[in-house]
């Protein structure tokens, strides 16, 4: 069997290591990922980080069209010969940071796309918050994560790993994870777990929300400083616009104590903090 180790050794190439270049070689967990986003025949794809095309073609064979985004251009040379044959593919060299999602949809009824991906885990965060101001256009989104950061996502208030990822992602989207995937499944093998991530996006978030950055400032501030209250957390966070006054009836009016500890708050508690805050604003 043709794996990624042999093609790269073939071709004399290294995986780049500040790319965070792992090539998943297990193709049972390969096509197991793929299942996991029930692609229709009528579905756009977009994949992040094709690296060698393997799980593209995979999704190809399911998908109406695969957009396989890949930053590095060996890569994309690769893509291009290896996918030759796929006529529903197209191969962007761009980093996904910088991809627009919304242009995956342009011929699109109703205009949503599923986002597949093996991500550099040193930027995972920028990513999955890249997809989130997205999150309009994309349905469901399958990652494969380290473990750690899946138990951070997943995590359910009251626990120890629960925490901004796991407030701002369950605003949006509903979270599962799919398999743990050892490192031995990869090459180069890394040194750390991973997971297979499953989000899929909220029609609307369990909060309707006046203002989404205030509510992502609101979650930072509140487990800036895990140890210490919420309410001590809000005050010394020097939120523009708010006095001690103003944060403490939003609290009252709430119904949520200023004692309680930020890992203590669901998502919805939060967010009703949000909009409270908000109003308070808009009547300054």
């Amino acid at each position: 069997m043709i794996t990624p180790k042999k093609v790269l050794n073939m071709r004399g190439i290294r995986p780049i290591k500040r790319l965070g270049q792992a090539f998943l070689q297990d193709q049972n967990i390969l096509h197991k990922i793929v299942n996991a986003a029930d692609i229709h025949g009528d579905e756009t794809v977009v994949e992040i980080g094709a690296g060698l095309g393997i799980m593209t073609g995979i999704i190809a064979a399911q998908a109406r069209r695969v957009i396989a985004i890949e930053v590095d251009p060996v890569m994309v040379k690769i893509l291009k010969e290896h996918l030759q044959g796929f006529k529903n593919v197209d191969i962007i060299e761009t980093d996904v940071l910088q991809y627009d999602f919304s242009s995956a949809c342009a011929d699109l009824s109703p205009a949503k796309v599923k986002v597949i991906g093996n991500v550099p885990y040193q930027i995972s965060s920028p990513i999955l918050f890249r997809l989130m101001a997205f999150r309009q256009v994309i349905s469901m989104v399958i990652l494969m994560l380290q473990k750690e950061v899946v138990d951070r996502i997943i995590a359910p208030p009251g626990t120890k790993d629960y925490g901004i990822p796991s407030v701002i992602l369950s605003m949006y989207c509903q979270s599962f994870r799919v398999m743990d995937v050892p490192g031995s499944c990869f090459y180069p093998e890394p040194k750390v777990t991973s997971s297979v991530l499953k989000l899929i996006i909220r029609e609307k978030p369990l909060v309707v929300l006046g203002d989404d950055v205030l509510f992502r400032k609101i979650v930072q501030v509140a487990f800036s400083k895990r140890r210490k209250t919420l309410l001590n957390n809000l005050r010394h966070s020097h939120l523009p616009g708010y006095s001690e006054n103003s944060l403490l009836s939003a609290l009252q009016e709430t119904g949520i104590d200023g004692i309680r500890r930020a890992e203590t708050l669901s998502a919805e508690e939060f967010g009703a903090l949000t909009n409270r805050l908000f109003q308070k604003r808009a009547s300054l």
